[in-house]
């Protein structure tokens, strides 16, 4: 029994999960517009922003959504967010878990 909710478990935190489907490839490229500050390869060279490589990409997306909604404010970021869809999101975030850390 624990096998089988252990596998059920599993499979709808997947399913579940903002980087199903993701595509890293567009995310890369997508990513252009954030190596200003966080970095050609998501370390940033500024102190005050964060490193993005092998950001877990949930927490990313959750981020850029709370940027684009404006219950997270930065007005940078929230110019950012406002122009990416939620593909857009997942992609970016996708691209920067795939770096490791």
């Amino acid at each position: 029994m624990k096998l089988k909710f252990s596998i059920l478990f599993v499979a709808l935190a997947w399913i579940s999960s903002p980087v199903m489907a993701a595509d890293i490839a567009a995310g890369k490229a997508k990513s252009a517009g954030c190596a200003a500050c966080h970095g050609p390869d998501g370390i940033s060279f500024i102190p005050t922003y964060p490193n993005l490589k092998g950001q877990k990409a949930a927490y990313t997306v959750k981020q850029l959504k709370e940027f684009k909604s404006k219950k997270r404010v930065d007005p940078v970021m929230a110019g950012q967010a406002a122009a990416l869809s939620e593909d857009d999101m997942k992609n970016i975030a996708a691209y920067y878990e795939s770096l490791g850390k």
